[in-house]
């Protein structure tokens, strides 16, 4: 089994800032892209950051110069830190990796998701 554990949501005031986790564990063979997606009430889930495993990222253009994606291979974790937040940054946030679990044969590729974190930003 294969799991993504998120951590480091909250409540925040806009201007703020927070900072993600997200550990991947269990039968993992390699990981290659991990991101970070969120989904507000009543809207759907939007990609806001990717970090390949070479260290190659992209951003929603909603959150360029404000968030920042970042890895390391060796804890299979990726954060996501989140500078001058906004009100419209309120959402529940998703970890995703894209994970060659080491039970499976011949070799496959899978999303995998976390649990989800809530960030709020109000004042």
């Amino acid at each position: 089994q294969v799991q993504l554990v998120e951590s480091g949501g909250g409540l925040v005031q806009p201007g703020g800032s927070l900072r993600l986790s997200c550990a991947a564990s269990g039968r993992i063979f390699s990981i290659t892209a991990m991101g970070w997606y969120r989904q507000a009430p009543g809207k759907q889930r939007e990609l806001v950051a990717t970090v390949s495993s070479g260290g190659s990222t992209d951003y929603a253009d909603s959150v360029k110069g404000r968030f920042s994606i970042s890895r390391d291979n060796a804890k299979n974790t990726v954060y996501l830190q989140m500078n001058s937040l906004k009100p419209e940054d309120t959402a529940a946030y998703f970890c995703n990796g894209r994970i060659y679990p080491d039970n499976v044969w011949p070799r496959r590729e899978s999303d995998y998701w976390g649990q989800g974190t809530q960030v709020t930003v109000s004042s």
